[in-house]
């Protein structure tokens, strides 16, 4: 027996009315999951100490990151400070018996120094004073790449200083 064009048509109707329904309800799920997530997120974010800052931080402690925009910023800045002729100023530092500072450097996305920070001090109070001189002096820095701007507010760049007849950064 063949069913009436009607009888199918009608059949056909309320099957994709069955399938339109749980397909709402698979969104109506998600948008709820998607909710709680975010409610999650920001009930974390409120949960961090005050000392943390809100503000996103790209962090390069090396010469090499996968972030391409990263490192060549960060070599830029290293190539600013190595070529504008800041060994004058600490020559006769540079002389006397000291480490090689490690220097974290924290750089805004508008090119402005946040902070100077001695992960390793020379052991000698002129010699860190000139090497924060130098990176404030040379201040401020090209703003970041609108693709390197999309992904952070400030950047924390972290080199070992060397002064052998000039200032180099590794």
């Amino acid at each position: 027996m063949v069913a009436a064009p009607s009888t199918q048509a009608a059949s056909a109707a309320e099957a994709e009315a069955r399938r339109e329904a749980r397909l709402r309800a698979i969104g109506r799920q998600l948008d709820a999951e998607a909710a709680q997530r975010d409610a999650a997120a920001a009930g974390a974010s409120s949960r961090l100490p005050p000392s943390a800052s809100s503000l996103r931080r790209g962090r390069l402690f090396g010469r090499t990151d996968a972030n391409v925009e990263l490192v060549l910023y960060a070599e830029a800045w290293a190539r600013r400070i190595q070529l504008n002729q800041t060994y004058d100023q600490v020559r006769d530092l540079a002389r006397r018996p000291h480490t090689q500072p490690m220097v974290t450097v924290a750089i805004r996305a508008d090119g402005s120094v946040e902070s100077v920070r001695f992960v390793t001090s020379s052991g000698l109070p002129e010699l860190d004073q000139a090497v924060q001189r130098i990176v404030e002096g040379l201040a401020p820095y090209p703003p970041f790449q609108p693709a390197l701007a999309r992904q952070f507010d400030v950047v924390e760049i972290r080199r070992t200083w060397h002064f052998d007849g000039a200032v180099r950064l590794y």
